[in-house]
This record gives structure tokens, C-alpha cells and sequence, in this order.
């Protein structure tokens, strides 16, 4: 498996590349957490896609593909630096950049996810959608009105772009914030554009004590209740 973080934040790899990268215990003072978090965005060590680009630097597929947690491989677009240039163009030309170097040919992978950050009114986020790279997308959203509103913006994009061989709406899977009502607006919102909610992930207390520790959910707590969630998720989707 093959995961491509496409937010120029960067962070959708952090936790599986644990076993990769040295990441550092927390030592249970925010402060330092937070302090040590700013270090790393201002030495700019993050070496993703767009930092090689950026820096007019050569690098090679091993310097941007990582193996981490149970052997996924783990790769970011990364994106212009705060504030400067345009963060969607920057997840196209990453793309781009990667397919030209051969990654799907050198690696293989049986499965390719694209981590994409719901803004799709900009072209660049939406472009694993309409460049032939991808075949399904998966809407995640909890109840919440705003998620719900940016989850509903997704669906109508390919909704527009059906009949053109892009990808296809897969379902909606919920990450439950435990609003009034959450359930019933998730299943409307799959109901009103033909899809249905392929899975659930219930609110639980185990998801940041694992970002906490460094980890995955799955490799701090693989015998919990909600890492048996997110296996049946995965079942649905590629099985």
C-alpha cells in the first residue's frame, strides 16, 4: 500500500512513519510539545515533494517515499511555504512530479491513497480526482454542519464530473462527534447523491492518547473496539 498525503500541512503520514522516523516521547509538558513542533516548521525538515521542488534540489524517489508502520509506503506533497504561493498548485505539481518519476511502476503498490484535505472548490485539491490517478473517493465527515456542507461540496464535484472517466463517489464513511442527530444527516447526505455510509467511527478517547504516544491507532491499541472499526472500514474498501 501506497499513502500520498496531498495537504500542504504535511501531516498525513506523521504517525504511520513512527517506525521510519525519530519521534520524540512526549515529555508531558505542552509547552515543549508545542515548542519542538515549531522548531520543525521553521528548519523546514519535513523534506517532502515541494521542499525538494522548491529548493531547485535533485533528489530521487527513496528521499520522498518512506516505509513506515506495518510496512505501508508513506509519501507527501507538501506545498508552498505559510503564506506564500498556492497551495493546490503545489499538490498538482507534486503529483506530477511523482508520476513522471515512475513511482506507481517502481513500488507497485496494490492500493494508492490519496490523503486530500476537503476543499475542493480549489482545482489543485481536487486534481487525484480528475487526473486518472484515483478510481474511488471516500468521503470522510462527521455531523457537524460545516463537515457536513464541505462532505455535500465533494459529492457535487463528482457529481460534475460524471460521464468524463474520473473517479467515482465510493460512500461516506462518519467520524462521529456525537452532535444531536449526526447519524440521520450523514445517511440523508448519502441518500440525497446515491451512496450509502460504508462505515462508522465512534468518538474515543483512544485516538489522541495514540497520536500522544507518537502512533497510529492500530499500532497503540490494535486490540480496541475502534481499531475493529477502522479494519471493517478497510475491509469494505478493498475488499
Amino acid at each position: 500500500m501506497l499513502q500520498i498525503g496531498c495537504d500542504p500541512k504535511a501531516d498525513s503520514t506523521r504517525l504511520l512513519r513512527a517506525e521510519s522516523i525519530s519521534v520524540p516521547a512526549s515529555t508531558g509538558d505542552p509547552g515543549e510539545e508545542i515548542d519542538s513542533m515549531i522548531r520543525g516548521l521553521r528548519d523546514g525538515t519535513r523534506r517532502t515533494v515541494m521542499d525538494y521542488i522548491r529548493a531547485r534540489a535533485p533528489f530521487t524517489l527513496e528521499d520522498v517515499v518512506k516505509t513506515g508502520y506495518a510496512g505501508v509506503l508513506l509519501a507527501e506533497a507538501g506545498g508552498p511555504l505559510p503564506g506564500q504561493g498556492c497551495a493546490g498548485r503545489a499538490v498538482i505539481t507534486a503529483l506530477e512530479k511523482l508520476e513522471q518519476m515512475g513511482i506507481y511502476e517502481t513500488y507497485s503498490p496494490d492500493v494508492v491513497l490519496y490523503d486530500v484535505l476537503g476543499d475542493v472548490v480549489c482545482g489543485g485539491f481536487a486534481s487525484p480526482m480528475r487526473s486518472g490517478v484515483a478510481d474511488y473517493v471516500y468521503i470522510l465527515t462527521s455531523g457537524e454542519s460545516m463537515a457536513l456542507y464541505a462532505a455535500a461540496n465533494i459529492a457535487l464535484a463528482l457529481e460534475h464530473f460524471r460521464g468524463r472517466g474520473y473517479a467515482r463517489l465510493g460512500g461516506i464513511i462518519l467520524n462521529c462527534r456525537d452532535v444531536p442527530g449526526e447519524t440521520e444527516k450523514a445517511s440523508a447526505l448519502a441518500a440525497g447523491f446515491g451512496t450509502l455510509i460504508i462505515g462508522r467511527l465512534s468518538r474515543s478517547r483512544l485516538i489522541p492518547e495514540a497520536e500522544e504516544r507518537g502512533q497510529c491507532l492500530l499500532q497503540a491499541f490494535p486490540d480496541s473496539e475502534i481499531a475493529e472499526e477502522y479494519r471493517r472500514i478497510a475491509e469494505r474498501i478493498v475488499g
